[in-house]
């Protein structure tokens, strides 16, 4: 017969032997174990702290074209993680191979074309209502519509943040589309081919006739890139039926690629859609009709999409800081945990939890003797108010494994899409502290009932990717699946509560749920 239940609560801060914490809230349990509820009874809450401590990623992260639905640029400096800067590189491609310009094509000018992420609703329209749109001169409205792209860092650097970016040519083979690369990556690069002053805003442009209001021209929200027009004409307008011309494989290894980039080394970090950046050549050439020779114009794309190889470029300088002393031997201790810790995206260092052997045993006597049933266990962990009070967003979500696995956990697998389930929990993420919970219940229920070897829990700024059907990229069941996430592009980085003998409330801690027969 099951018994109603009732909440116990114990404490105790003994570190060393599991450190025993009471703690008093409202569980999330993802029902595992309500077979041992009956009448509305609760179960009981006891919260374990954990040893805590820094893991070394070696400042790198696989940023390569199977990585990425998002690439990132610019650079971010700030006292706890020192500087983060992302370049971007990639080969390009023809459109089409042997192409005919024409006759006597002669390049007006080229421009390199980048899609940022931008919050649509944050637009501000300017509109020329007595426009003359300059073929023809026909009378126009021309409607500009600006949006700020989505950044993460300091935006307001002398009043606002600009940034100098810079487009080398690369003057190395990449290699191909299929290749693993790492962020870290070096690659030689030559002149500089494009530049443009950039303020953090991109735009949209509509220019629609006056008599009927039909559409003369239309420019997509982009961030628009000058490039060298004489570089461009020698480089491609000129060779069109050139040998290096004719071919991918031939055009790859005559125009190795693009670097682009920004000077600064302060600033932040934005996002844009690596698949859609090209480069259009707009020209002109001989058209004749009637006996009579005109110019006419055209363009011409090269393509810097997903058939090419291409990665992020990313470098870290964290001389002097905190996560520096954090990613040294003592900083990496799993054997008493570390105070504070450091865990930060696009390569950066990320968290280690170990339960306490002495705690697995504990729960496991319990288990044989009391013969509780574990219906929720997670892993808590508060941002660190001391070393991280600001307004730079905080991360959302973690991806979790066990330690020397590369298969998501057993709870992912066994109750992704029960409806229940929820990997990570993220609380207060507007405010100055905020905290997460890791839900672990099969994993750890798998280790007390089942014997199972208890790993510790790796966490690593970023989250999973999913298609457009929001389901999982990785298949639950295949054993490389944690490698499907956005760790290569997502710039958050937060001080953590370690293990913290002073600070015991918010120490890193393990929270179980269970229940009695």
């Amino acid at each position: 017969m099951i018994k109603n239940i009732k909440k116990l609560f114990n404490i105790t801060a003994t570190l060393v032997i599991g450190s025993l914490i009471l703690w008093n809230c409202e569980p999330d349990a993802d029902q595992l174990g309500s077979q041992f509820f009956q009448d509305g009874a609760k179960g009981t809450d006891t919260a374990y702290t954990v040893i805590a401590y820094n893991v070394n990623n070696g400042e790198a992260v696989r940023s390569d074209a199977a990585r990425l639905q998002s690439a990132t640029l610019g650079a971010f400096n700030e006292p706890q993680f020192g500087l983060q800067k992302s370049a971007y590189v990639s080969q390009v491609r023809l459109s089409s191979y042997s192409p005919d310009f024409g006759t006597n094509p002669v390049l007006d000018s080229a421009v390199l074309v980048i899609k940022p992420i931008y919050p649509t609703d944050s637009a501000t329209t300017t509109t020329v209502e007595d426009y003359i749109y300059p073929v023809g001169a026909v009378a126009a409205k021309k409607v500009v519509t600006n949006y700020p792209v989505s950044k993460y860092g300091r935006t307001k650097i002398n009043g606002k943040t600009i940034f100098n970016i810079k487009v080398h040519e690369v003057n190395e083979f990449l290699g191909s589309a299929a290749d693993s690369i790492m962020s870290d990556r070096n690659v030689a690069v030559g002149n500089v081919i494009g530049s443009k002053v950039f303020d953090g805003t991109i735009n949209s442009i509509k220019i629609t006739k006056d008599s009927d209001n039909s559409e003369l021209f239309v420019r997509d929200v982009s961030l628009r890139i000058p490039m060298d027009s004489t570089f461009m004409q020698n480089k491609i307008i000129k060779k069109g039926s050139s040998p290096e011309l004719s071919d991918a494989a031939s055009f790859i290894r005559y125009f190795k690629g693009l670097q682009i980039s920004v000077l600064e080394n302060d600033g932040y970090i934005f996002s844009f859609d690596p698949n859609t950046v090209t480069v259009n050549l707009y020209y002109k050439k001989d058209k004749v009709e009637n006996g009579t020779t005109t110019r006419e114009p055209a363009v011409y794309s090269l393509d810097m999409g997903s058939s090419n190889a291409h990665f992020s470029q990313i470098t870290n300088n964290r001389a002097g800081t905190p996560s520096a002393i954090a990613l040294t031997p003592q900083g990496q201790d799993a054997v008493t945990g570390v105070p504070k810790i450091y865990a930060q995206g696009m390569g950066g260092p990320g968290i280690g939890l170990k339960i306490p052997e002495a705690t697995i045993a504990t729960i496991k006597n319990m288990f044989q003797t009391k013969k509780i049933g574990i219906i929720s266990a997670k892993l808590r962990l508060y941002t660190d108010q001391s070393t991280w009070d600001n307004k730079y967003q905080k991360p959302s979500y973690f991806v979790v494994k066990q330690k020397d696995l590369n298969t998501y956990l057993e709870d992912m697998s066994t109750l992704a899409n029960t409806g229940v389930y929820s990997l990570v929990k993220a609380y207060d993420l507007d405010k100055s502290e905020a905290h997460y919970d890791i839900g672990i219940t099969q994993t750890f229920k798998n280790i007390i009932e089942k014997e199972a070897i208890a790993k510790d829990f790796i966490l690593n700024v970023g989250s999973y990717t999913t298609d457009a059907a929001g389901n999982l990229l990785g298949a639950l069941n295949i054993k490389n699946s944690q490698d499907y996430n956005t760790r290569a592009y997502t710039p958050n980085r937060a001080v953590f509560v370690g293990t913290d003998p002073n600070n015991i409330s918010k120490s890193a801690k393990l929270i179980l749920t269970y229940g009695k027969k």
